[in-house]
């Protein structure tokens, strides 16, 4: 972007490398720290609001009114896709493991939370939407979960992989598909080209920077870790400790 300046505070869209103290970005892949966020807590920000973006506005066309849901709603991604759905005016079905990540859900913005350790989601999910489905599926699950997604589905909905905890592979009912006119979406934002990734930064500037701004989005912090504490930071994340983001410092 031709207005950021040296000595600007920026945080960046990167295309990997970010554990280092130094990095190189394109200036088209930065965003100004948004006003009233910390430096380090903005920091949080830029892959995980880009990644919701992208998926729920350019990719599921999310609407005013649909129904989104968010599978892993205490996520990096999927706690501020909770955000971003509920401030688009999507109602927010989320999930997560337990009382106290639910109520957190909750706090963020969805109007229906989940229990997946002690309810079907399924289930839960036409309960909440008088039998019909979610319009949009945002999942991290991959492979294990697909059935299931596509049966979470309303008639002309989305779902849109974006993650593969649960496997690469999972059986697709293509006729279950077909009656409900669904459509399934896999992406990657890190695979894009940079003209890709500079239209979704500048897309976010324009309209999520503002919400951030407004307090409407804010960054979400699980722990601020030091580059000699790598290893218990992705503990964190691959024992589904952390609620949000994990920072390291350095």
């Amino acid at each position: 972007m031709s207005d950021r300046r040296v000595g600007d505070e920026v945080v960046a869209l990167l295309d990997g490398g970010g554990y280092a103290e130094q990095v190189v970005v394109r200036a088209s892949q930065t965003l100004p720290r948004p006003d009233g966020v910390d430096l380090v807590d903005a920091a949080a920000l830029p892959e995980a609001v880009c990644t919701a973006w992208t998926n729920l506005v350019d990719t599921a066309r999310l609407q005013a009114d649909e129904t989104l849901l968010v599978l892993g709603g205490s996520g990096g991604v999927g706690s501020m896709a909770v955000q971003l759905g509920h401030a688009l005016g999507a109602r927010v079905v989320a999930t997560a493991g337990g009382p106290e990540r639910t109520a957190r859900c909750r706090e963020l913005g969805a109007d229906v939370v989940v229990d997946h350790r002690a309810e079907d989601v399924v289930d839960a999910v036409r309960a909440a939407t008088d039998g019909r489905g979610a319009d949009v599926v945002l999942d991290v699950l991959g492979g294990g979960a697909l059935g299931d997604n596509v049966r979470a589905l309303a008639p002309g909905g989305r779902l849109v992989v974006i993650g593969l905890q649960q496997g690469r592979t999972g059986e697709l009912d293509l006729a279950r598909l077909m009656a409900k006119r669904a459509l399934v979406t896999g992406t990657l934002l890190r695979s894009r080209s940079p003209q890709e990734k500079a239209a979704i930064v500048e897309a976010v500037g324009e309209h999520v920077w503002p919400l951030v701004a407004a307090g409407r989005i804010r960054p979400v912090v699980h722990a601020r870790l030091s580059f000699d504490e790598a290893d218990r930071a992705l503990g964190m994340l691959e024992s589904g400790e952390a609620f949000g983001k994990v920072l390291l410092l350095p």
